[in-house]
């Protein structure tokens, strides 16, 4: 119906300014039409989406499977250095070490929708101090804090997520542990 009122006002229209000898139709070209959908032809910027995924089954939740002192694995992804967990999505998380967790830094973890309801950090070797205005804006956020070392923060992670609970995690790699080695004297 819209493409038969369409072509009679264009041919209408058209009447007093053929230029041509032959007429030719109102629909020669489909873009005319409301009704045209594009295609692979139409358009030179057309190209296929592809999409990748990385959870095999659906509802599974991120784990963290492994870590080291180069990054972690988590569901059979590499991830080198610091990342942020904020399931489905993980990101590399751009801080150096736990002194460079500032109030910028977490603000990723506070945009979230749906909120999530804890924050893991994992700060290395050992467990480290955060700055408080960091902690107290997390806490004015309502965003509960644990700050544990990356092995018991990834463990935390993992049990947290198989409670299906909303949580984030902002993790560093362990540095190289020197404990082991034979100083001598």
């Amino acid at each position: 119906m819209a493409s038969v009122m369409c072509a009679r006002l264009l041919q209408r229209s058209a009447r007093g300014f053929n230029l041509y000898s032959r007429t030719t139709t109102a629909f020669s070209s489909p873009f005319q039409c409301r009704a045209h959908r594009l295609g692979p032809g139409d358009d030179e910027l057309y190209q296929r989406t592809t999409v990748s995924i990385m959870q095999k089954e659906p509802g599974a939740s991120i784990m963290i499977h492994g870590y080291s002192t180069r990054g972690f694995n988590i569901d059979d992804n590499k991830v080198y250095g610091p990342c942020a967990l904020l399931p489905p999505a993980i990101l590399q998380w751009n801080v150096g070490g736990h002194e460079d967790i500032s109030e910028e830094s977490v603000s990723l973890f506070h945009l979230l929708e749906p909120r999530i309801e804890m924050l893991i950090l994992g700060t290395g070797s050992r467990t480290e101090r955060i700055n408080p205005k960091v902690l107290a804006l997390l806490k004015k956020k309502g965003i509960a804090v644990e700050v544990q070392d990356t092995a018991n923060a990834c463990a935390t992670f993992n049990f947290m997520m198989s409670e299906g609970r909303l949580v984030a995690a902002g993790l560093i790699p362990p540095s190289v542990s020197k404990a082991l080695e034979v100083q001598e004297e």
